[in-house]
């Protein structure tokens, strides 16, 4: 997949993976837009970054996605790549009475049906191009389930495997579907799991998209960097025993918080 000269649309770019991809993008030669629900955070990186062209917009939001479509493929009509970047994660204890509902439907409305809807609002432009591409940001948690994000697991795994049947629906087709799915990072989700349920290594943000940049030039469609590939490996030749030595080290985690 060709990069250099290519117009890319990044969901959730203003902060973490979403904002370091844009920054190497831009290196690798790539007109940039990126979008999110903060205006203010958007103008910081304007500031920062005056190449990056920026549009607030939210992916729960199907009007918003409408008016998006309508207003990059207006300004920027060669775009051809757009990466679905945008994502939230949270600690859902399932056995709270209290538990929000508004926190559970917000995490599959944004991981999940907002990157069905933004692929769909914006496939028959991309269609159009000679080439074109769709990369979904995953996660390794899509491979083995992490008992305190349920949602996030399980939103992260269904785009996975809407990855795998829209490569198939697409080979014929101009357009590319990649996948990457990050390990942990160095820059968390803007709402991420509470700090003392972290454990284990984490990849420099900067280090996971390189190896993803990489994997996308050479055409790999799914790209495990780091401890990911070892976790997508585990589910299958060991996923109970994985599962169950994830589940104690939370246990031993929270332990230790109390």
């Amino acid at each position: 997949m060709k990069i250099k000269e290519s117009t890319i649309l990044i969901t959730g770019g203003s902060n973490g993976i979403g904002l370091e991809f844009a920054k190497q993008f831009m290196n690798e030669g790539a007109n940039v837009i990126i979008t999110g629900r903060n205006f203010a955070k958007l103008q910081e990186v304007k500031k920062t970054f005056p190449k990056i062209h920026i549009f607030q917009s939210d992916v729960n939001n199907p009007m918003a996605i409408k008016l998006l479509f309508e207003q990059v493929t207006t300004q920027f009509p060669n775009l051809n790549m757009i990466i679905n970047n945008a994502g939230i994660m949270r600690s859902v204890e399932l056995l709270d009475a209290n538990i929000n509902m508004d926190n559970l439907t917000d995490e599959i409305d944004t991981n999940f049906t907002g990157t069905v809807r933004m692929i769909h609002q914006f496939l028959p432009h991309l269609i159009t191009k000679n080439s074109a591409a769709i990369i979904n940001i995953t996660s390794g948690l899509a491979y083995i389930p992490f008992p305190i994000s349920p949602l996030y697991c399980a939103t992260k795994a269904g785009i996975h495997m809407y990855s795998q049947a829209l490569r198939q629906q697409l080979k014929h087709t101009n357009v590319k579907v990649f996948e990457v799915a990050p390990p942990k990072t160095d820059k968390p989700l803007q709402t991420a799991i509470e700090a003392q349920h972290d454990t284990g290594k984490v990849m420099k943000v900067e280090v996971l998209v390189q190896k993803s940049i990489k994997g996308i030039l050479k055409n790999r469609y799914e790209i495990k960097p780091g401890l990911a590939s070892v976790m997508k490996l585990m589910s299958r030749i060991a996923p109970e025993f994985f599962t169950k030595m994830v589940a104690k080290n939370v246990e031993k985690a929270k332990l230790k918080r109390h």
